[in-house]
């Protein structure tokens, strides 16, 4: 069993990590969803290790890492990956980044790009507005008490019926990710969401990019992808039938998409 370490970001804050896979390979960064933490990508991990040396992490107010008052910010969670990379000696990685991660992606290739190899970026988007929707998510989850039903509106969003109408044990882990994430980490993911627009900037990453879009995802639209791998110069776009948890939806295809492109000439 891969084990969960620490390191400390420039802000005090300590940010959870595991690496898995040889110290001979070329890293891999795999980075999350919001509400969810490194254990998302559990059943990617052993395949994509056999190549790849396999780094994941917990954002910030996620998982095992701490969690910070306040708003965050992409910059600082981008910054904290940097701060990671550091922290292990590891000049450049690949990236795959799914949800929130694929914010942090475009944020590392446009302001860090000599950290970046190949990116992928999967049910994201460059700007999911309008403020004011993400400042009622703020709202309405430093009130409750209870999770519970914060967590059933992610699984209606992350999931398509078929895999809600009965026991799923897919579903139940992730349920329970999000049930056991502080309020203060989520609100403070919100706002870094929120304060986010990078639809110009991304015109300026040289990184080869893949883009994933599910064609029925109902928080990162499929149109969201498309609009990415429009403005990122050379960007690969790929749309698969499923919603926004391709990783685990649909693993075969979306493994092959990534393994296809981190190996192409």
């Amino acid at each position: 069993m891969t084990e969960t370490r620490h390191f400390t970001a420039g802000d005090g804050c300590r940010i959870a990590y595991q690496l898995t896979g040889g110290a001979d390979r070329p890293v891999l960064v795999l980075s999350n969803s919001i509400a969810t933490s490194l254990h998302m990508w559990d059943g990617q991990v052993q395949t994509l290790s056999e190549a790849y040396r396999v780094l994941r992490y917990d954002f910030r107010g996620h998982g095992k890492s701490d969690t910070p008052a306040g708003a965050y910010s992409v910059d600082r969670l981008g910054r904290d990956v940097i701060e990671l990379l550091d922290s292990l000696e590891i000049k450049q990685a690949h990236f795959c980044g799914l949800s929130m991660g694929g914010w942090v992606g475009q944020w590392l290739a446009v302001h860090a790009p000599d950290r970046i190899g190949r990116l992928i970026l999967s049910n994201t988007a460059a700007y999911l507005g309008p403020p004011s929707n993400f400042d009622a998510q703020i709202r309405a989850v430093l009130a409750v008490k209870d999770m519970a039903d914060t967590a059933d509106q992610f699984m209606r969003n992350w999931f398509p019926a078929s895999m809600l109408a009965g026991p799923n044990e897919i579903v139940d882990t992730f349920r329970a990710m999000v049930l056991a994430t502080p309020p203060r980490g989520l609100a403070g993911c919100f706002a870094a969401l929120r304060d986010c627009d990078l639809r110009r900037t991304i015109a300026l990453i040289k990184a080869p990019t893949l883009v994933i879009g599910g064609i029925d995802d109902k928080v990162t639209l499929a149109s969201h992808s498309e609009e990415i791998a429009a403005t990122i110069p050379g960007a690969r776009l790929v749309l698969l039938p499923g919603v926004h948890m391709l990783n685990v939806e649909r693993p075969a295809e979306f493994l092959d998409a990534v393994t296809r492109f981190l190996t192409a000439a």
